[in-house]
C-alpha cells in the first residue's frame, strides 16, 4: 500500500465519523507495532493538508522490558516532525514478577492505559488515536458474538467519561494486509514485542477464524464488515456519507 492510499482511507474514516475538529491535540499511542507506526505516518501526513488544523503527539508506554528499544521510533518521529514522549514504567515486573498474575493481560492493559492517560493529560491532549484497523473491528465483533452473546464491537469514536478524552480510530477502513505491505514498503522501525503472552489470546483465535471463514466463503469478511457498518450499533456516532 502506498502512502497516498493510506491517506485516502484515513481521510475517509476521519470525515465519515467527524473524528477531527479544528485545534485538536491528538495523542497517538505508539506500541512499536506495525499498526501504531502506520497510524503515526497517516496522521502526520494528513495534518499537512487537512482543512481542520490539528496537532499530534506520539507517546510510548515502556513496560520495562530491556529487549524493547525505541530509539528508531524516536528518530522516525523526528523525521515526521512529531513530538515524541517515552513513558518509563515497571509494569512488566509488577505483573509477572511481583504479582505473578494468572491472567496477566487484563492487569497489564489496565496499567498501560492508566500510564498512557496520565501522560496524555500532562501533555494537554484532548483526543487519543488508537491504531485499530478493519480486521480488528471484525475480530472484536466475532469475539463478542461467540463469547458474550451480543452483536457488538468498538466504536469509531468514543467519549471516555472518566478521563474526559475522545478516542478515535482513523485506520478503521484499512485492511491489515495493507498495513503489512505499508510496513515493508516504508521499512517501518517495528519494535518486536518481548511479552511472553504475545499471540496466545482469544483475539488470535478470532483472527484465524475470520481467515478460515473467508477462505471457505469468499467475501465473508467484507460482508461481516458491511454488517457492522450498517448495524446501527449502540454508542456509534452517525456516519456522514458524502
Amino acid at each position: 500500500m502506498k502512502l497516498q492510499q493510506l491517506l485516502s482511507y484515513t481521510r475517509k474514516a476521519v470525515d465519515d465519523f467527524q473524528m477531527i475538529k479544528s485545534g485538536d491535540v491528538i495523542a497517538v499511542g505508539i506500541s512499536g507495532g506495525k499498526d501504531s507506526l502506520t497510524l503515526l505516518y497517516a496522521l502526520a501526513n494528513l495534518r499537512r493538508f487537512y482543512p481542520q488544523p490539528f496537532t499530534i503527539k506520539a507517546i510510548t508506554v515502556h513496560l520495562g522490558l530491556e529487549e524493547m528499544e525505541f530509539s528508531e521510533v524516536a528518530k522516525l518521529c523526528e523525521e515526521l516532525d512529531v513530538e515524541y514522549h517515552l513513558v518509563e514504567t515497571e509494569i512488566f515486573d509488577i505483573v509477572f514478577n511481583q504479582r505473578q498474575e494468572t491472567n496477566p493481560c487484563s492487569l497489564c492493559a489496565k496499567m498501560r492505559k492508566g500510564a498512557l492517560n496520565d501522560a496524555i493529560k500532562e501533555l494537554g491532549c484532548n483526543k487519543i488515536a488508537y491504531a485499530h484497523h478493519k480486521d480488528d473491528l471484525i475480530e472484536t465483533m466475532l469475539m463478542s458474538l461467540l463469547f458474550e452473546g451480543r452483536f457488538h464491537t468498538f466504536s469509531p469514536v468514543t467519549y471516555l467519561d472518566r478521563s474526559g478524552l475522545t478516542l478515535i480510530r482513523p485506520l478503521l477502513y484499512v485492511d491489515e494486509c495493507n498495513i503489512v505491505g505499508f510496513r515493508n514498503k516504508m521499512n517501518l522501525p517495528v519494535v518486536k514485542s518481548a511479552c511472553p503472552m504475545d499471540g496466545h489470546s482469544k483475539r488470535e483465535y478470532a483472527k484465524n477464524l475470520v481467515k478460515q471463514l473467508n477462505k471457505e466463503h469468499k467475501g465473508a469478511r467484507d460482508r461481516m464488515f458491511r454488517a457492522i457498518m450498517d448495524g446501527n450499533m449502540e454508542g456509534w456516532p452517525l456516519r456522514h456519507v458524502h
